[in-house]
């Protein structure tokens, strides 16, 4: 990938586009999470424009009337960058950038963008310029001239230099290389945590900003970046986490989740979001000081689902409670979620009712048994080690005894080995 460095901030105009589906608050608010979007790129907002239309117009996506209102608004205002609040199509972006004539991307570019530019590790960064490939192939107009190295600023880091007249077949070639590529690390991130099949798994979850990598480092001594910015996590770090009554867990933070998420950056991150869908629990955490955090709770739950994680046993964290002043909410919060707790990861407020909280799940949810299988049927022992975390063993004349922990589905399979 290329990366870019920026002298000066770019000058940019936030356009929604409002079809009568949510209210004006909300639309506000997207609005608000797409300028601290174009923040954290490095962008400074100077102006917001919201179309109210029946639907979406397939050939400028805001019609061409209030397209030619941001064009006459570009250069009143000395505008670089355009920034939509939705997807535009190749036939809108192709449309838009002859009216406007000025660089023009989308939120899932923005996103892109923004990963791109955090992209730290081999995986982080192969990952990107995969969905960045994904994500550009049908946009394969003059829009992305402005990939050259000539040019910069928001939107331009990423695979190189992308120009109208590149050829498809060699973006295609390149993306099956990437597939196989993160199908290769994906094979040893399997070898690697092979071993962490004899511990409990919990993955930290959560709308972005929501103070996962906060909450991550206070219960292991971690010292992962925790910046009051969006996507500050991209790779998933694992330490061990001590419960007390003997009780162990390996604990996993992970990228945070957004509305709106580019589904190709979901499909190449895959390898990374396995911590996730290989967690025994996951610590859903939700920042409550936010005005919209039931929406972000729904966004979250809805990309587990995607993940086809929606299932596993969840524990509701709800972070940030000492900036709420109106306690009712407190009330609410546990009368619609019971499986939750109210903390302040920050503050280190109410930590210990999250441990107690999170010991019960374990206690329940997990099983202790023993089992004693013949000598010659060492191979179903071996299979145990990769089911359960195996307590003791001990060995008398023909016969092991095994004492092992493991969730009820693991247990249920455990037994069927047995019969067989």
């Amino acid at each position: 990938m290329i990366e870019i460095n920026r002298n000066t901030p770019e000058r940019t105009i936030l356009v929604a586009l409002n079809t009568g589906d949510i209210s004006k608050e909300e639309t506000e608010e997207h609005l608000n999470e797409l300028e601290e979007l174009a923040s954290t790129a490095g962008a400074n907002t100077i102006l917001k424009v919201v179309q109210h239309r029946a639907s979406v117009d397939p050939v400028f996506f805001v019609g061409k009337g209030k397209a030619a209102q941001l064009a006459e608004l570009v250069e009143a205002n000395s505008i670089d960058l355009i920034i939509f609040d939705d997807d535009l199509s190749a036939i809108q972006l192709r449309n838009l950038e002859k009216l406007i004539n000025k660089k023009i991307i989308d939120r899932s570019g923005l996103i892109l963008d923004i990963f791109a530019s955090r992209a730290k590790t081999k995986e982080a960064k192969t990952q990107v310029e995969l969905a960045q490939l994904q994500y550009m192939l049908p946009r394969l107009t003059r829009a992305w001239t402005h990939l050259s190295k000539q040019y910069g600023g928001i939107g331009t880091k990423g695979p190189g230099e992308t120009q109208i007249e590149t050829d498809r077949r060699i973006i295609r070639t390149r993306i099956s290389n990437l597939k196989e590529k993160l199908s290769k690390i994906e094979s040893q991130r399997e070898t690697q945590s092979s071993g962490r099949k004899n511990f409990i798994t919990v993955s930290i979850v959560g709308y972005t900003n929501a103070g996962k990598s906060t909450l991550f480092n206070l219960l292991t001594q971690a010292h992962v970046l925790a910046e009051d910015k969006l996507f500050a996590t991209l790779d998933s770090t694992t330490r061990l986490l001590e419960l007390g009554k003997n009780q162990k867990a390996l604990i996993s933070d992970t990228v945070g989740f957004i509305r709106k998420l580019p589904h190709h950056l979901v499909a190449s991150f895959k390898s990374t979001l396995k911590d996730v869908r290989d967690a025994d629990i996951i610590l859903h955490v939700i920042d409550i000081s936010h005005p919209y955090y039931k929406e972000h709770l729904e966004v979250v739950n809805e990309t587990l689902k995607e993940l086809g994680c929606d299932k596993k046993t969840q524990l509701k964290v709800f972070n940030k409670a000492d900036l709420i002043v109106d306690k009712s909410i407190f009330d609410f919060v546990l009368n619609k979620y019971s499986e939750s707790v109210l903390i302040s990861a920050l503050r280190g407020i109410n930590i210990n009712s999250l441990y107690s909280k999170l010991s019960s799940i374990i206690e329940e949810t997990f099983i202790q048994e023993e089992i004693d299988i013949e000598i010659s049927n060492s191979k179903i022992a071996s299979k145990i080690y990769s089911l359960a975390e195996v307590l003791s063993t001990r060995y008398d004349d023909n016969t092991i005894h095994i004492t092992y922990k493991t969730n009820r589905e693991n247990s249920n399979k455990i037994k069927n080995l047995i019969r067989m």
